[in-house]
Order: C-alpha cells, then sequence, then structure tokens
C-alpha cells in the first residue's frame, strides 16, 4: 500500500513514540468513525467530538463518518452521515423491511439482527462506512475508529490504515447481564443481544494499532478478547478545560452529593451508590443525591422506595455541559460508583471542576482519580458510605481533596496529548503499510 506523504511545516507538532523516539507529524487527512456519535448518548460521543477538535488542532484534516444520532460536529470539521434503519423506532420492527433493503447488505444485516434479538448497529454501520470508501478511500491517510472493531475494518485496513480506540471491552457489561438474569431462556437471550462482543474479540486480535484510554482499558482488553497488550498504546482522554474548571465563587451545598446515571444496569453501580446513600440519608434529614441521568425502573430506585427515600433524589436528564460543571462546582462530594470503567469521564470532569471524589476501583477509575481522592473496593456499599461520611464530615479533608483533584485533572487530562499521541499511531500504522 503506497500512501502519499503529507506535507510538514516548519513548526510541526512532535510526539514521543512508545520507546521513546521523537516523532515529527505530518498533517494527514483522517476519517473517524462511530456508530454513534452524539455527545448526549454517552462518551464516546464526547470522544469523537473532543479528539476531532484535537486533531483539527494539530493541523489535520478532519473527515467523522458517524451513524445516528450524529454527533456536534466541530467547526472545520466534515460531516458524512450514514443513516440507519432505526428499528428501535418501528412499531413493528419485522414489517419494516422494504424491497430497497434487500439490495443492503447493511440494511440485510440490521433487520436480520434485531429481529432474531441481536444488536446489529455496529456491523451494519461498518458495512455502510465499507461499502462508501470503496469510492473514496483515496481521500484519506488514515482511518480512526471508535471502538466499533467489527470485521469490515480488519478488511478496510487492507486499503486504509486503521487506527483503532479502545475504551472498554463490552465482553464485561455481557458478563454482568447474563448474571443478572435467572431464567435460562433470559440467558440465552442476552448472549444473544451481546452476541457482536465475539466479533469484535476476533477484530481486536487483528487490528494492530490501538489507542487504549487507560491501561485498564488495554488490560481488560486482553483479558477478555485476546489481544496482545503490545497492540496498545496507553494515553488518558482530555477534558474541556474552557468548561470543567474550578470556580470559587460558586459555593459548595452542604450535605449535596452528586453522581452520573447513564444507566441502571449492574455494571453501572448504581444500587451501591443508592444502598450507602440510604444509609446515610437515615442519620442526616438533610442529605440529598443529584442524579445526571435518568432514574430508570430498576434496582437503584427500587431500593430508594424501599426505604421511603425517593423524593431526597433528584435526576435531571438533557442537560449542558454547562449544567453538569455547575453540579460539580455546587457538591460537597461527586460519587463514581462503577464496578468497572474505562476511564472514567465523570470523575475526571468532577475532579477538574474541584468537586472532591469518591470512586469505586473498577477499571481504570484508580488511574483517573490517583492519589487526588478517596478510592474503595467496587461494590462495597459499606466503604462507599464510610467514604461518603468522611468527606461530608471533615471539611479540611474535603479541602485537599478538591485542591489535589484540581491539580491533577489540568496536568493528566489534555486533548492535544491524546492527540498526539493518536497522530503518533497513524504513522506507524502509514509506514507499516
Amino acid at each position: 500500500m503506497d500512501r502519499a506523504l503529507a506535507d510538514i511545516a516548519p513548526d510541526a507538532p512532535h510526539a514521543e513514540t512508545p520507546n521513546g523516539d521523537t516523532l515529527a507529524l505530518h498533517r494527514r487527512r483522517v476519517l473517524l468513525t462511530g456508530y454513534r456519535s452524539h455527545p448526549h448518548v454517552g462518551g464516546q460521543g464526547v470522544y469523537l467530538r473532543e479528539l476531532a477538535i484535537g486533531l483539527r488542532d494539530l493541523g489535520h484534516s478532519v473527515t467523522i463518518a458517524s451513524g445516528p444520532p450524529y454527533p456536534d460536529t466541530p467547526d472545520g470539521v466534515e460531516l458524512v452521515e450514514f443513516p440507519a434503519l432505526n428499528l428501535f423506532e418501528e412499531k413493528n420492527a419485522f414489517l419494516a423491511l422494504r424491497m430497497k433493503h434487500l439490495f443492503s447488505k447493511a440494511d440485510r444485516s440490521e433487520w436480520l439482527a434485531h429481529n432474531t434479538g441481536a444488536f446489529g448497529e455496529l456491523l451494519a454501520f461498518s458495512y455502510r462506512l465499507q461499502s462508501w470508501l470503496k469510492s473514496n478511500a483515496d481521500a484519506f491517510d488514515v482511518i480512526h475508529d471508535n471502538q466499533t472493531l467489527m470485521p469490515p475494518f480488519v478488511e478496510m485496513s487492507r486499503t486504509v490504515p486503521v487506527v483503532a480506540t479502545i475504551h472498554h471491552p463490552v465482553a464485561i457489561d455481557r458478563g454482568f447481564a447474563v448474571e443478572g438474569v435467572s431464567k435460562w431462556w433470559e440467558k440465552l437471550l442476552t448472549r444473544r443481544w451481546y452476541g457482536f462482543t465475539d466479533q469484535q474479540a476476533r477484530s481486536v486480535r487483528q487490528l494492530p494499532y490501538l489507542l487504549a484510554v487507560s491501561e485498564a482499558a488495554r488490560d481488560s482488553h486482553a483479558e477478555h478478547y485476546g489481544m496482545s497488550a503490545e497492540q496498545a498504546t496507553v494515553s488518558f482522554n482530555g477534558i474541556d478545560h474552557a468548561v470543567f474548571f474550578p470556580y470559587a465563587d460558586t459555593p459548595r451545598e452542604a450535605n449535596l452529593i452528586a453522581a452520573t446515571a447513564s444507566a441502571d444496569v449492574p455494571i453501572k453501580g448504581l444500587d451501591v451508590l443508592m444502598r450507602a446513600f440510604v444509609r446515610l440519608a437515615r442519620q442526616n434529614s438533610t442529605l440529598k443525591l443529584e442524579l445526571i441521568g435518568q432514574l430508570r425502573e430498576g434496582r437503584a430506585k427500587q431500593i430508594l422506595e424501599e426505604a421511603g427515600l425517593l423524593n431526597r433524589v433528584s435526576a435531571r436528564s438533557g442537560v449542558t455541559r454547562e449544567d453538569i460543571a455547575d453540579l460539580y462546582r455546587r457538591a460537597s462530594v461527586v460519587v463514581c460508583p462503577a464496578r468497572f470503567e474505562g476511564f472514567g469521564f465523570p470523575a475526571a470532569e468532577a475532579m477538574s471542576c474541584g468537586a472532591p471524589v469518591v470512586a469505586s476501583d473498577g477499571g481504570a477509575l484508580p488511574e483517573v482519580v490517583g492519589d487526588a481522592g478517596s478510592i474503595v473496593p467496587a461494590g462495597d456499599a459499606s466503604a462507599l458510605e464510610i467514604a461518603i461520611r468522611a468527606v461530608l464530615n471533615q471539611p479540611d479533608m474535603a479541602r485537599e481533596m478538591s485542591e489535589a483533584g484540581a491539580r491533577r485533572a489540568l496536568a493528566a487530562f489534555s486533548w492535544k496529548n491524546h492527540a498526539l499521541a493518536a497522530s503518533a499511531l497513524y504513522e506507524k500504522a502509514i509506514a507499516a503499510c
């Protein structure tokens, strides 16, 4: 494969490769890909937007290819939209098939997967991208995939070099989901739904240039997907420090706990937080909990209802990043109770706002928090209760955690540094073709 060398400006940035060499970074034509990319659908949407900005600011030409919901496209970045069938919105997905869909491998794949209990959006997006790339491959020097990790990317890498970001292996979610149901047929259906993780495992083993957002992301992929840890370069995600920063004029509200509630599934540990909150709230009549997200029907809400404390918890969804930052600045403590995180944006963003952080030791959270916060065993509600109480009752400790967290966030979480790490991988991938 012959990729034309891009121009090097006199002031071109440099990056350090994993072996310590200094590498001049060329201005490349980068295609960022994500099957879903809107920032409000989760951390991966935030990731794609912020990486695009970081790469653009380094001088790269950046195009985003995305399925719906689409990203907030930064200035200077192009967007290629790949509409999906959106079968979850259909009243009868089985009857949604049309004659035109039969001529599309992606449409057939998405319809068949959905109607047989599998999650097929990742593979369908990959097929659409692969088909489009047949007539557009010459427009790009490198593809950077945001953890789609489907077999078509292995095939595409034979035409255009592919770098892929890995966050956390969804096989971990599958394990928690299977354990969370009791009936044999529920376990069977759950495994069917998560069948795409086996495809991801096969693909990631064949993609030699991976960017891991933490050591935990790298090591968990090696454990669950069988890849070699040497395939991955580790670089922390960044934080938008223009939005998430300490603001001395915002007073912290006494006895206010803040957390995120992206989903009430076991891996997020919301049930652990609620058990700890119930114990604390029974001893503190002014304690309240504010969630970013929705408190859906599930175990966490059930715990609150059984304790009669649902009125002490509020939840807001569809909020802006500025709203989130405001909550982090007001909160007495921000709690991150997940049983596993590939990175943990809430912890990093809360620290960046100067909030004291209590987090579990699930996945990358100890890497993110470092020695600037309090770490407790994942799933241990008693330990979480003790750690939260210590922050609420010891103002000096809370102040020290606040200051240490803000310093660490500013030093450790930089989108420019992450974009530089990605750029170094682009050069390696291109040189190997």
